[in-house]
């Protein structure tokens, strides 16, 4: 989905709406203010408290964007409290309003939970449609991802620009390794790649970047279509064919310490941080473990 939603249902869910009388009441609060008594009703655990934000019959779709019920819906957020639900963020990366009385929220949301006596962060990615009902804001339409360990990144940088010379960045980043006593951990991908920047978004969390700073230096390497740097990736055994973001560890003087074969990285947006940290504190310098 990508923050997207179903944007034929969610109109249609619309038409169906405001044709019923009295539905465009001025509305007195906002769709914002009623995500945040929705935060609050997830936050409960209570089905009883999440009902009444949504209307009677609204369109919701499951991941893979599947056609689900709302007692199903429900139940999938009532069961976070189960799971060791402490506490829901919910941050608003975009709004649409396909026309008056409609409104669409993309939302991404962050839920801590307590496990084993430790704190995890889960993450979801939401769509809701708001419309004007009956003097307020109900969810009409809802479109959410399956939760990730790892954020997905609201906005995608420039991570591998057209036209650098990756050799040369990685001879720059060997000298400053050098220098520091670090090792350089080269990232094959491309910016087309959804988890190359998923891995690039966990690389700059509390959790991670820390033990990734200290001990490697980072260089991003274009594949373009699987067809750029190609001698690069077979130079550090990197089996491209396998899939990207793929990466390689060097030793300050260049020699290759490992390389990921069995599509560690590929599939980022699956991973949780400690995996990444597993692969860091494997492989930082000796010195440092």
């Amino acid at each position: 989905m990508r923050f997207r939603l179903v944007t034929v249902f969610l109109l249609g869910t619309l038409i169906a709406v405001s044709m019923a009388p009295g539905s465009r009441a001025q509305a007195a609060n906002s769709p914002v203010l009623q995500l945040d008594a929705w935060r609050r009703a997830l936050l409960s655990g209570e089905s009883a408290a999440l009902a009444p934000l949504y209307t009677e019959a609204p369109q919701v779709f499951a991941p893979g964007q599947k056609p689900s019920s709302l007692k199903s819906e429900l139940d999938y957020w009532a069961s976070w409290k189960a799971k060791g639900l402490k506490s829901v963020s919910a941050e608003v990366v975009d709004t649409q309003e396909p026309q008056p009385g409609f409104r669409v929220l993309m939302i991404q949301l962050t839920l801590n939970v307590a496990e084993n006596g430790t704190t995890k962060k889960y993450f979801v990615k939401l769509g809701q449609g708001y419309i004007e009902k009956a003097a307020t804001w109900k969810i009409a339409a809802e479109q959410r991802e399956a939760e990730t360990r790892l954020k997905g990144p609201a906005v995608r940088k420039d991570l591998y620009p057209a036209g650098v010379n990756a050799e040369k960045e990685i001879s720059e980043a060997l000298a400053t390794a050098g220098r520091t006593h670090k090792r350089v951990l080269v990232v094959f991908g491309g910016n087309w790649c959804y988890d190359c920047h998923v891995l690039d978004e966990a690389f700059h969390t509390p959790e991670i970047a820390p033990t990734l700073n200290k001990n490697f230096v980072v260089v991003h390497v274009d594949v373009g279509e699987y067809n750029k740097n190609l001698e690069l990736a077979r130079k550090y055994e990197v089996p491209l064919e396998r899939g990207v973001p793929a990466a390689a560890v060097l030793e300050s003087d260049g020699q290759l310490v490992v390389s990921q074969k069995n599509q560690e990285f590929e599939k980022a947006q699956s991973m949780a941080p400690e995996d990444i940290l597993a692969f860091l504190n494997k492989w930082k310098p000796a010195a440092a473990h």
